[in-house]
C-alpha cells in the first residue's frame, strides 16, 4: 500500500488533514470515508479498513473534517451540514486528482453524512454505513444535561470521548434541518449497512430503520459481537472484505 499525506480546501475555506492511500499497482476504483463525530481519520477501524481494501485494487481517501484531527477550523463553527460541504469538496478534490469516488463509506454519523452527501457526488456508485445512526439528531442524547444549557445559553462545553467541545446552538438546530428519511428513500444507489446488535452508543433499531427506509438494493450485514468503534482489528478487515466483494458486483 502506498499512502501519501495531502490537504486540501474544506468547506469553510480551512486547509484540512487527509491521506490517501492506494494499492502498489494501480487503484482500478476510489472510496471516500467520514469518520465518527468528533473522531479522525487515523481511528483503528478507519486503518484496517483502508489497509484491506487496498488490498482489493480500491484507493481510499480519509481526512479529518473542520476543526478535527490535524485539519485546521474551529470545531465550535462546524455542523453536520458543514460536515457535508467537507464531504463534497473532498470528492471534488479526488476528481480533480484522481476519479471521483465510486464507494461512499461513513462510520456513525459519518454515515449519515454519506447518505446526505451521496446524490451531489455523481460520481458515487454505492454507499456504505457502519453503525450509523438513522437521524442525526439522535447525537443530542450524547450531550446529557448540557443539552439545555446549549438550548438557553447558546453554548456549552461536552465532553466526549475523555475530551472537551464546543457546542453551540446553531450545531442542535442544523441538526433538526436534515431529513434523513427522505435521503435515504431517494438515495438511488446500492447501500449496504452494518452494525453490531451489542452497539451501546447507536442502538441496531437504527440500521433497522435505515433498512425499512431504503428501496433496493440494500444489504444488512449484522458485526456480531463488535463494538461501536470497531475497535478489533479482524472487524475492521471483515467490513473491508464485504465491502469489496459487495462492490465489485457494480464496478
Amino acid at each position: 500500500m502506498r499512502s501519501e499525506k495531502i490537504t486540501f480546501e474544506g468547506a469553510f475555506g480551512d486547509s484540512l488533514a487527509a491521506r490517501i492511500d492506494q494499492p502498489d499497482d494501480e487503484a482500478q476504483s476510489f472510496a471516500l470515508f467520514a469518520h465518527c463525530f468528533t473522531c479522525s481519520k487515523n481511528l483503528k477501524i478507519v486503518k484496517n479498513l483502508s489497509k484491506t481494501l487496498t488490498k482489493h485494487g480500491i484507493g481510499v481517501f480519509r481526512f479529518d473534517f473542520t476543526g478535527l484531527g490535524e485539519s485546521e477550523g474551529d470545531f465550535a463553527d462546524t455542523n453536520f451540514s458543514s460536515n457535508i460541504e467537507d464531504l463534497i469538496a473532498a470528492s471534488e478534490y479526488m476528481e480533480s486528482h484522481w476519479q471521483g469516488p465510486a464507494i461512499l463509506i461513513g462510520h456513525s454519523l459519518g454515515g449519515a453524512a454519506m447518505i446526505q452527501a451521496a446524490s451531489r457526488i455523481t460520481s458515487s456508485k454505492a454507499v456504505v454505513t457502519i453503525a450509523a445512526p438513522s437521524s442525526p439528531t439522535s447525537i443530542k442524547d450524547k450531550f446529557g444535561a448540557k443539552l439545555d444549557t446549549i438550548k438557553t445559553e447558546g453554548k456549552a462545553t461536552v465532553t466526549l470521548a475523555g475530551r472537551d467541545f464546543t457546542i453551540k446552538k446553531q450545531f442542535l438546530d442544523d441538526l433538526e434541518e436534515n431529513n434523513m428519511d427522505e435521503k435515504v428513500k431517494n438515495l438511488d444507489r446500492p447501500l449496504m449497512i452494518f452494525h453490531s446488535p451489542v452497539d451501546n452508543i447507536v442502538g441496531i433499531d437504527n440500521a433497522a430503520h435505515i433498512y425499512k427506509m431504503a428501496r433496493h438494493p440494500k444489504s444488512f450485514v449484522s458485526l456480531d459481537d463488535a463494538d461501536h468503534l470497531l475497535n478489533k482489528e479482524e472487524d475492521g478487515i471483515f467490513v473491508a472484505e464485504v465491502i469489496a466483494a459487495w462492490a465489485d458486483r457494480y464496478f
